[in-house]
């Protein structure tokens, strides 16, 4: 269990922290020409070897990087404007699934053994959670809600600081996290009804229902996924111990 927590950890490293904007738009563009297509593929590969630290994990290496290479081929070579937000999750699931079925037959895995206590796997379960809180999760949450981004005349007087709401969702979603996995629940609704309080005024002067229920949605669905997160590590924590 730890190794493909570990694999999924280099997965949402590779794909999300060590993915720029820019690389992601030549992909999309150049598609199968692109450079960084491949670049990305070599980063899998070595995130593998260096997370594992184990060199002797060279070929499940080869065989994920591989798998990558295939979807994400798929991916920018099918996907068009209008199938964008549906390749994200297909792209997701397709990666997940090919990593979880290469651990099953490279460790030949025992399912009835799979939460069996093993070394630093709460360290691992804990570093995932908190990748995946990041730049991940602000992808999902981008991505769940791009289908309501208000248009030009909604945006009107609604400006803001470049990268400011992706880095006030990443600091929300840690803070929940951390709240709930100490147990201080009470802490999380404060936490809640602060940023509804300095939310409040911005919108009530907006006039603008559609942003009003844009900035809503982002809001709700990113303290969804923290809490999603944060339980379902205090479940697996409970199994690792």
């Amino acid at each position: 269990m730890t190794l493909l927590l570990t694999w999924f950890l280099a997965h949402f490293t590779g794909d999300f922290l060590l993915q720029s904007h820019a690389m992601v738009e030549d992909k999309e563009e150049q598609k199968l020409a692109s450079k960084y297509l491949y670049f990305h593929v070599i980063i899998h590969f070595v995130l593998i070897l260096v997370f594992t630290w184990d060199l002797t994990m060279w070929k499940p290496a080869l065989y994920i990087a591989g798998s990558h290479l295939v979807i994400d081929a798929l991916k920018v070579s099918l996907q068009n404007e209008n199938t964008r937000r549906r390749w994200f999750y297909i792209d997701q699931l397709l990666h997940l699934a090919a990593i979880s079925v290469i651990w099953a037959i490279y460790t030949n895995v025992d399912f009835s053994e799979i939460f069996k206590p093993a070394q630093n796997g709460q360290t691992i379960l804990l570093a995932l959670s908190i990748v995946f809180l990041t730049t991940p999760a602000s992808a999902f949450v981008k991505n769940f809600i791009s289908k309501w981004t208000p248009g030009k005349e909604s945006e009107k007087g609604n400006r803001a600081l470049s990268d400011a709401g992706m880095y006030i969702g990443i600091l929300e979603r840690l803070l929940a996290f951390i709240f709930i996995i100490t147990n201080h629940w009470s802490a999380l609704g404060f936490l809640i009804t602060a940023k509804s309080v300095f939310r409040f005024g911005d919108l009530r002067e907006s006039h603008n229902r559609e942003f009003t229920e844009y900035i809503l949605i982002g809001t709700l669905v990113s303290f969804a996924i923290a809490v999603l997160i944060a339980t379902g590590y205090l479940l697996l924590q409970s199994e690792l111990k």
